[in-house]
């Protein structure tokens, strides 16, 4: 009867430990897929990116610095990395921070030249810019809960345990910068 129990015991054990293995490895492909959500959406972004500076190249001569950054973000945020490493995750969505704080700059400025705001081309680049960004802010919203869900799986016992086996790490969420969290002063832009 003992040995009975104690091999239940070991089968009951063994199946929950297989589960939460289960659990965490579809967590980390969930936060994987994400991540690559993310990245297909700043590919159209990245795509769009030279068709608007062009456009706006041609009404805005004395903005040569603005374009220059951003054209140098845009190559940085497109490079490359390591989905599984944490580090390489935080450091690729600094860089995507950094790239929409300068596209910012470039809508604000687009506001002061009336003739570049009535351009059509300048509309339509504009409009399809703002359906990127707001299918770029769902996929950020899409990671964000993926990250959560497997933290949530790597640190709760006896997750934590089994991902230290398996080398898995907590995901950074995706956060603003801090010039995005900081009061917005209309006067500045009138």
């Amino acid at each position: 009867m003992f040995f009975f129990i104690l091999i239940s015991l070991v089968i009951i054990c063994a199946g929950l430990g297989y589960f939460w293995y289960m659990k965490i490895v579809m967590n980390v492909n969930a936060a994987k897929e994400a991540l690559s959500t993310i990245d297909v959406q700043m590919k159209q972004r990245y795509d769009l990116i030279p068709n608007i500076l062009t456009i706006a190249k041609k009404f805005m001569t004395h903005e040569s610095e603005l374009f220059a950054e951003i054209t140098q973000l845009r190559q940085g945020a497109s490079q490359s990395y390591q989905k599984d490493n944490a580090a390489e995750v935080s450091e690729h969505l600094t860089r995507m921070n950094e790239l929409n704080a300068k596209l910012g700059q470039l809508s604000i400025t687009v506001e002061n030249y009336p003739e570049l705001k009535s351009d059509a081309t300048m509309v339509k680049a504009m409009q399809s810019y703002n359906e990127v960004e707001s299918q770029i802010a769902a996929a950020r919203r899409f990671y964000n809960a993926a990250a959560t869900q497997l933290n949530n799986s790597i640190q709760i016992f006896p997750g934590n345990y089994i991902a230290k086996r398996m080398n898995v790490a907590a995901m950074p969420y995706f956060e603003t910068d801090a010039s995005a969290r900081s009061p917005v002063n209309a006067k500045e832009f009138l």
